[in-house]
């Protein structure tokens, strides 16, 4: 879940009036240096943690919704560079002069895995579904829907409540993608266990923990595509593991390589390490509901302590730069002079005084097995909280037990990261600083009624210059309240087999796997 664009441009795409029609990018061939794709092969991914589910409209890790977008495809699809959105199954829409009803006709000729043909039933019980999960899930981004009306067989009217510019991001978001009415007459967790989709993979083989394979769909709307007859993602929690599987060709893409290799890796012969320009975020979260982090002050104390541009030097070997603000660089409204606690011990020490604990504490914080990067960042901050005398045990569990525990709030502090999955920041503020977004205010228990309104008025604001004065304020407020303490923005980094070609990495931190070819 990351950052992205100018919202100058996400306007121009979401708020037009008339009827727009669009070929969505990936229908086109996709080739490099000229070369024409082949057809064929088996990609193998490398990564740190499995999948824990297909059900994209409650999940929460990216590893299940990456690969889940294989599969299920939205209506509308962000574009390659992240600034914009544009038709996917949707063929057109039109807009009323109130901005209160979306009219949208579907491409023809799609059908799901299975062969039955997409029609407007399947998109009204896809995004009914998907809104019905506001308080465990993702349904909380579809609030702007007051009703999704079926006109004819190809054409689907949503009704708002109120007035939303960026209503047609919402309706690419992952968690709104497509599947077929009434899940095929099976029930909602069959279904999610070998979904139908329109999307140019099915499921193949899943041994959990071990690896998940997608096999390639015969019957996909974008002709001649996917290339491959196979992706295939293996669980390899070891970093150096990783790397000497690439450089062996037993695998042809290490998802995540730890930043101290990444630039040892661009002289391995056949192997490309490449950055792509991100929307994530790394942040400190505290547990709101245990003391002391109850009290603000132990949390801008320890806000104050962590040298960010020391854990971009020692962590992510200059890669990244420090952050300052709940949103991130490129995201709309992410304002760079955001006041938020930066290094200072004295002030550390200051606002510790006038916490309920002067003299420091013992704590525990969270960490995922197996991710160097983030242990690198604990150990760090470990270290900088001891003149604090706040005493660090660093926890760390295996990934799926990680996300239970951060989840139940059963944790002091954790790592936690985020990338933005739409061009616009309300998906990750509502998530972030609303209970009611499904996810316990980005699973800390931080609850400040002002920063609640500041994220409501913000979501239903149309005017772009006005929910500017609002999102600055909130990440004012936010940041004061130090719920998270900001650490890093950092690219996407893959070291990928030369043989690869097509793969790109958006923003959003996802993949179009259709593109991808293996050069023979």
């Amino acid at each position: 879940m990351g950052n992205r664009r100018r919202f100058g441009a996400v306007v121009a795409v979401l708020s037009g009036a008339a009827l727009v029609g669009g070929c969505a990018s990936g229908a086109t061939s996709t080739s490099e240096g000229g070369a024409k794709p082949t057809r064929g092969g088996s990609l193998v991914i490398a990564r740190s943690a499995d999948a824990t589910t297909f059900n994209t409209t409650t999940v929460h890790d990216n590893f299940s919704i990456f690969t889940t977008e294989q599969i299920l495809e939205p209506l509308f699809m962000v574009s390659e560079d992240g600034k914009s959105v544009e038709p996917w199954l949707a063929k057109s829409y039109s807009v009323s002069a109130d901005k209160l009803v979306y009219t949208v006709k579907l491409r023809t000729g799609v059908t799901f895995s299975d062969g039955t043909p997409l029609t407007a039933k399947d998109v009204k019980f896809s995004i009914d579904q998907s809104t019905k999960t506001a308080e465990t899930g993702w349904g909380y981004i579809n609030d702007p829907i007051k009703q999704v009306t079926v006109v004819d067989a190809h054409t689907v009217k949503f009704s708002l409540k109120y007035k939303f510019a960026p209503f047609l991001s919402v309706l690419s978001m992952f968690s709104n993608e497509i599947v077929p009415d009434q899940y095929g007459g099976r029930t909602a967790e069959k279904f999610y266990q070998d979904p139908v989709g329109t999307g140019p993979f099915l499921l193949g083989e899943w041994k959990k923990g071990r690896h998940l394979k997608l096999v390639r769909n015969e019957k996909y709307w974008q002709q001649g595509k996917p290339y491959l007859d196979s992706v295939q993602w293996n669980v390899v929690s070891d970093a150096n593991t990783r790397k000497l599987q690439l450089q062996g060709n037993q695998i042809q893409i290490d998802e995540a390589p730890d930043w101290s290799s990444f630039d040892s890796l661009k002289s391995s012969p056949g192997i490309t390490a490449k950055k792509f320009e991100s929307t994530q975020s790394s942040n400190l979260a505290f547990n709101l509901t245990r003391k002391p982090f109850s009290d603000v002050h132990v949390r801008r104390a320890i806000a104050h302590a962590i040298d960010r541009k020391a854990l971009v030097k020692a962590v992510l070997f200059g890669h990244g730069k420090p952050a300052n603000s709940l949103l991130a660089p490129g995201t709309p409204y992410y304002d760079k002079d955001a006041p938020s606690p930066s290094y200072d011990l004295s002030k550390a020490k200051a606002e510790l005084s006038k916490s309920s604990k002067p003299n420091g504490f013992s704590t525990s914080l969270l960490v995922r097995a197996g991710n160097g990067e983030a242990l690198a960042v604990a150990q760090i901050i470990q270290s900088e909280l001891k003149p604090l005398g706040i005493k660090v045990k660093i926890n760390q569990l295996e990934a799926q037990t990680a996300r239970q525990q951060q989840q139940n709030l059963k944790y002091d502090m954790a790592l936690t990261g985020w990338t933005m999955d739409i061009p616009d920041p309300d998906q990750w503020t509502t998530f972030a600083v609303d209970p009611a977004g499904g996810a316990k205010s980005d699973f800390t228990g931080y609850n400040n009624p002002q920063a609640i309104a500041l994220n409501k008025q913000a979501r239903k604001e149309s005017d772009p210059a006005k929910r500017e004065q609002l999102y600055a304020k909130l990440q004012r407020l936010t940041g004061q309240d130090s719920f998270l303490a900001y650490l890093y923005y950092s690219p996407y980094g893959d070291a990928i087999s030369n043989k690869v070609k097509g793969f790109h990495v958006t923003p959003l931190g996802n993949y179009h796997l259709e593109n991808v070819y293996l050069a023979k």
